[in-house]
């Protein structure tokens, strides 16, 4: 069985010319559902019906056509795949009509047909003038060409034209992929006797099922679908380009407003600045740099203030322009979302556009940069738009931040992200969750840890090498996920090898000094004649023909190639001499049996408690000995 295609056709007009009566002729439902709406003859708010033509269902929101309520026509124009433009054949095109289709072409609403409604009031020559003002109007727009079907909501003329220009209009909307990620738009909240908190709105992309786990944005407050219902059916699964009531547990209907969104789990982040192409209509007056505009996206609306990154400080009517939009509240936004400005008093519409930032970071000045970097992510195809996020973000970037960013699902983004490390333009790094940073970055941070490795030598000649910690330091705090893949090529390359944390150059060997040489072996004599009574750092130290400085550094070399090992914070003993211990108790062992108490220890090795305590902790850690209360057993 074929699934059926879900539409969302959205009404536009102005004021009293009939689109609630084409809705509720169409449907049989009356769209007005508040009492206010019924008494007064006029629609205030959002409202639905459905109609099912032949394997397509169609979501109809009728949207008010008052100046008034311009605002609840917008929260109505989010995820319209077809727009009914209304005109009625008596008055013709009127202001409303007007604002309302300039909302759908700032939208980027790509189809839809034209209905002449009240057609009975008006003869056929009437009818006929309406028509070609309506052509004339629509010329070079998306409704040019577009179906005009004259119809009476009164008498039923021109309804079953209408339905079938309807059905083909439907059928030629692409299909939605519910594989997106899904975003449910809020335009109501309410409690339901028996079953809680609701919510509708309009699925403009993915699915969600009964018992998933979904986000309200910009809450972040966590919740769980108890169910689903549209078209006043109870189903399992919503999919994009539905009218969708959602049952939520675990928040009341009054901590929700118009403009939240539901959406996955710990996807996404709102966001008060963005980076957009913004447009203005012909009729606008001049946008001023920093202006402030009522700014509407989907259900949403907030304050913005337009920062133009143009170097003329304005912009014209009709113009358009790159600029950032600070918000004087979070919203749940995406690269591509498409918006409506109106002006900020007194309140008409003067443009829209769309987001391409939707992390934008703030701009210090208007940089050509910039606009590069926009015009990708305008027109770019996703290899270009995800090159260009990469290479803007040199410490790299995760794959939950590519996501949250664009709005990609996360297995477009890895074949996105392969496809251009394949063409040696980023580098992918990491596994959970992976990095992916641009080829330069690791490049640039492979160069740095070079050089800092050979200044490294060259200061301390007698060192084997730098610790990673603190060459990621000197290399300048790289992200870890690009130092480690840095000196991974120049380990692959063999400029660097590794030996335990010690990084250095590859084929570097010490060279010391005749006096150096000559302490070595003093050092290295006095801890071996010493036997299991050593002496302090400082004294051996000071008997020394080198510096202090250079003395510490060839106890080093000693203790890494050895020859000295370290037990304690403050006692190092010559390898022989741990040896001989090791022989000592394995002897005693074979003479007098396992248990050895300390008191024994200390007469056999003839040496303090100061000694003896540390060198039988060593023994515990070497798996010589276990220790039993307060004694040793000989293992």
């Amino acid at each position: 069985m074929q699934a059926l295609k879900h539409v969302i056709v959205g009404t536009a007009g102005h004021i009293d010319h009939g689109k609630s009566s084409l809705v509720e002729a169409l449907t049989g439902t009356n769209p007005d559902r508040l009492e206010e709406e019924k008494r007064r003859g006029i629609t205030l708010d959002l409202g639905f019906a459905f109609l099912d033509l032949d394997g397509v269902r169609l979501g109809l929101v009728d949207v008010p056509g008052h100046e008034r309520f311009v605002r609840n026509m917008l929260a109505g124009a989010g995820g319209i795949d077809l727009v009914l433009l209304v005109i009625a054949a008596d008055e013709g095109i009127k202001p409303q009509t007007r604002e309302h289709f300039e909302i759908c072409r700032l939208l980027g609403i790509p189809r839809g047909i034209v209905a002449i409604t009240k057609s009975e009031l008006v003869d056929s020559d009437s009818l006929g003038l309406v028509r070609l003002e309506i052509e004339e109007f629509v010329r070079g727009s998306f409704l040019e060409g577009a179906p005009i079907v004259p119809v009476s909501a009164r008498s039923g003329a021109g309804l079953d034209e209408l339905k079938a220009v309807l059905r083909r209009g439907a059928q030629a909307v692409a299909a939605k992929d519910a594989t997106q990620h899904f975003r449910l738009p809020i335009d109501r909240s309410f409690a339901m006797k028996g079953f809680g908190t609701v919510v509708t709105g309009t699925l403009i992309s993915g699915a969600v099922k009964v018992d998933d786990e979904v986000e309200l944005y910009p809450t972040r407050k966590r919740l769980r679908v108890r169910g689903l219902h549209s078209g006043g059916k109870q189903i399992e699964r919503a999919v994009a380009g539905q009218r969708t009531a959602v049952n939520l547990a675990g928040i009341e209907h009054e901590e929700i407003t118009r403009g939240m969104v539901l959406a996955p789990a710990c996807v996404f982040e709102a966001t008060q600045r963005v980076d957009a192409r913004v447009t203005l209509l012909g009729s606008a007056p001049t946008l001023k740099n920093r202006a402030r505009v009522h700014f509407h996206q989907g259900t949403a609306e907030a304050i913005a203030e337009v920062i133009l990154l143009s170097d003329s400080g304005e912009l014209a009517a009709g113009g358009s322009a790159f600029a950032q939009l600070r918000l004087d509240k979070p919203l749940l936004l995406l690269s591509r979302d498409r918006f409506i400005l109106r002006r900020f008093s007194p309140v008409v519409t003067i443009g829209g556009g769309a987001v391409l930032d939707a992390r934008a970071p703030r701009h210090k000045s208007r940089d050509a940069a910039v606009a590069r970097f926009l015009g990708v992510l305008e027109h770019g195809k996703r290899e270009e738009i995800l090159g260009a996020l990469a290479e803007a973000a040199p410490r790299g970037l995760t794959l939950p931040e590519i996501v949250a960013r664009s709005g990609w699902i996360e297995s477009e983004t890895r074949a996105t992200a392969e496809k251009l490390a394949a063409a040696k333009r980023v580098r992918i790094m990491g596994s959970a969750p992976i990095v992916v940073a641009p080829a330069q970055a690791v490049s640039d941070c492979a160069a740095a840890i070079r050089k800092a490795v050979e200044a490294f030598h060259r200061t301390n000649p007698l060192l084997a090498g730098i610790p990673k910690q603190e060459l990621r330091a000197r290399a300048g705090r790289a992200r870890v996920e690009i130092f480690d893949a840095a000196l991974g090529d120049l380990m692959a390359a063999r400029a660097l090898v590794t030996a335990g944390d010690l990084v250095s150059q590859a084929g570097r060997e010490i060279t010391l000094s005749t006096e150096e040489t000559r302490a070595k072996e003093l050092i290295e004599r006095e801890f071996e004649r010493a036997g299991l009574t050593v002496p302090g750092f400082a004294s051996v130290l000071a008997k020394l023909p080198v510096d202090a400085a250079r003395a510490q550094k060839i106890l080093q070399i000693l203790l890494r190639e050895k020859v000295l090992v370290k037990i304690s914070s403050d006692l190092v003993f010559h390898r022989n001499t741990l040896l001989r211990l090791r022989e000592t108790v394995a002897k005693y062992r074979e003479e007098r049996g396992s248990r050895l108490p300390i008191t024994v220890f200390k007469e056999l090795t003839g040496i303090t408690r100061k000694y003896a305590i540390p060198l039988l902790e060593h023994l515990d850690r070497e798996q010589v000995t276990r220790r039993a209360g307060d004694e040793r057993v000989i293992l």
